[in-house]
């Protein structure tokens, strides 16, 4: 009997043990690169799931179709899908630009788990519908109606649409790039013009700071692309030009003020900006020029200075045409690897490994490089979960 106890023991002890180790592993987040496929002339929208290897390589896991309508196209510096993890809940979020909706998936189980529209009025149609996130709202930028509606992030990826803003640039351009840290929303308009607006009520509210870029001002360069430091204290704009520009914007009294111009190379169109998780690159999408740039940056006084570029990505000019929205593999350092949504029929997802020690950096392609993205003819939007902290 004492053998029997003892066994008994041990057996429950095991299973005990297994099922701790089973409710950990349920909330681990699975690792995957996304898309937003936004397929014009097809009656669905998808996103396909792609699992991440060592050393960045991807191999497709799943496609979700999300809703009616993509319109295969966009602005470049509109970012046209979002990521959370908040608790037990792993989301993604997948805006369809034709019908105005968004949708979510759970990433634990790659389903939908509903599709939400805005108001009547709000519409995407003509250039996309842009989306950025804090945990509580997530904000969705209506390039057609000129409007930012502002959904609630609801258990179980659910989301409730509580209204929309109006937001035009200072000559009427529509919305382009958005970001959002804490309480504070950043958009950018196509007429070279950025504001700022404060979201701790959830609806955006003007901080009333409209303003053209000093780039603008000076040389016609139009912020697209837009991204915030973790503490808050800058935005970067990544602009539309014929060189490689950034602008930086000090944020840190709640509003913004006048950028600095920053040139950091030739390759041209800046449209699209990421920081590296731990904010000592910048990722600058060489839109037109097929490559990508990382720029070395300074978080406690903004500075830009020069750092490296890629060649031009593997297909570039024959395969696709552009390249749009970035992503990192890992949430820590660098990334380690770079991921880059490129434009063509079909879409690909370029891969590129990031080096970078003692001030010097380089952007090589890897040899598993590009993913083909079947089902999309206009890939200009990739994420990765789990997403970046800020």
């Amino acid at each position: 009997m004492k053998h029997i106890s003892k066994l008994l023991l041990v057996q429950t002890a095991v299973m005990v043990l297994f099922l701790a180790s089973s409710a950990f592993g349920a909330n681990k987040p699975m690792h995957y690169v996304f898309t937003n496929n936004d397929t014009a002339g097809k009656i669905s929208n998808s996103s396909n799931f792609y699992t991440v290897h060592a050393g960045g390589s991807l191999t497709q896991k799943a496609i979700v179709t999300t809703g009616a309508g993509g319109i295969g196209g966009g602005y470049f510096g509109l970012n046209k899908v979002s990521a959370l993890r908040k608790g037990r809940d792993q989301c993604v979020y997948i805006s369809d630009s034709s019908s105005g909706e968004v949708a979510t998936v759970v990433v634990q189980t790659l389903k939908l788990a509903g599709t939400f529209a805005g108001s009547q009025t709000d519409s995407g149609q003509f250039n996309g519908i842009g989306l950025a996130m804090n945990s509580n709202y997530l904000y969705a930028s209506f390039t057609a109606s000129n409007t930012i509606g502002t959904f609630e992030v609801l258990p179980g990826c659910q989301l409730k649409f509580l209204g929309d803003v109006k937001a035009k640039g200072l000559k009427g351009g529509s919305l382009d790039g958005m970001a959002v840290h804490l309480n504070l929303l950043v958009v950018t308009y196509i007429d070279g013009s950025i504001e700022s607006f404060e979201i701790s009520q959830g609806k955006p509210v003007s901080n009333r700071d409209k303003q053209y870029s000093t780039g603008f001002i000076k040389a016609g360069d139009a912020p697209g692309g837009v991204d915030i430091t973790q503490d808050g204290h800058y935005a970067i704009f990544g602009d539309v030009s014929v060189t490689t520009t950034v602008e930086v914007s000090d944020i840190s009294s709640g509003k913004l003020t006048k950028t600095i111009v920053y040139r950091l190379g030739s390759s041209p169109n800046s449209s699209s900006v990421l920081l590296s998780p731990d904010e000592t690159l910048l990722y600058i999408s060489n839109t037109q020029g097929g490559q990508i740039t990382a720029a070395f940056f300074e978080k406690t006084t903004g500075k830009l200075t020069k750092g490296c570029t890629s060649g031009p990505l593997k297909g570039f000019d024959t395969h696709w045409a552009y390249v749009g929205t970035l992503a990192t593999e890992n949430i820590s350092g660098t990334g380690d690897v770079l991921y880059a949504a490129e434009y063509g029929s079909p879409g690909s997802i370029g891969i590129v490994e990031v080096k970078s020690s003692g001030g010097e950096c380089t952007l090589k392609e890897s040899p598993h490089s590009p993913a083909i993205d079947a089902q999309s003819t206009g890939l200009l939007s990739i994420g990765v979960f789990p997403p970046r902290s800020f």
